[in-house]
């Protein structure tokens, strides 16, 4: 059986108080959207990440950890490792560790998405400290592709505030709720490109 690309590829990522918004974005999102999604968390160092067990628990999609090479396909979850910058190149992923800024994780995979996919890579940032995310929403507007911040329910507003700031954000949602825009997004950008 061939690898299914797939037709747009979501990179999601966050810091401080995260996981829940991780979860209820993950428990709404149906399993069969030939969407693939890229996970990135702030991690220390020397951390022993479950996040790809804990994921497998609220999604009937596979879920990976990113290694290098690693074809990314349709209706599949990857999950960034501990200590690493994740980038995606074409359909493949790329870990390079350790990673060259400390808390841009975000920026380096929205960089790479925007560079990859355009009009068909899409950002979402959920809670967090600072600023990650805010530069790579940034290059993921203007490759013409989307972007999709958490609402007032991130227990931690600094990396979502800072991405919309930007003036590049295209849709303030609850997590639950991301998914049904996600499917009209793709719905609407389809008939654009028929």
């Amino acid at each position: 059986m061939g690898i299914s690309h797939p037709d747009f590829i979501v990179g999601i990522g966050g810091s401080a108080g995260s996981l829940s918004a991780f979860i209820g974005f993950f428990e709404s999102m149906p399993i069969d959207t030939g969407m693939a999604f890229i996970v990135v968390t702030h991690l220390k160092p020397d951390s022993n990440s479950i996040l790809d067990r804990i994921l497998s628990r609220y999604t009937k999609m596979p879920v990976a950890v990113a290694v290098t090479a690693l074809p990314v396909q349709a209706d599949r979850v990857y999950v960034m490792p501990p200590n690493a910058d994740l980038s995606i190149e074409g359909y493949l992923l790329k870990v390079v560790s350790p990673p060259r800024l400390a808390s841009r994780q975000l920026d380096c995979l929205f960089g790479s998405l925007a560079d990859s996919k355009g009009t068909h890579a899409i950002g979402i940032v959920l809670s967090g400290y600072l600023h990650d995310g805010t530069e790579g929403c940034k290059h993921i507007k203007a490759k013409g592709g989307t972007n999709i911040i958490q609402d007032l329910s991130a227990e931690v507003s600094s990396m979502p505030l800072s991405a919309l700031a930007s003036g590049c954000i295209d849709f303030v949602l609850p997590p639950d709720k991301m998914p049904d825009e996600l499917l009209r997004l793709a719905k609407r950008l389809q008939h654009a490109t028929q």
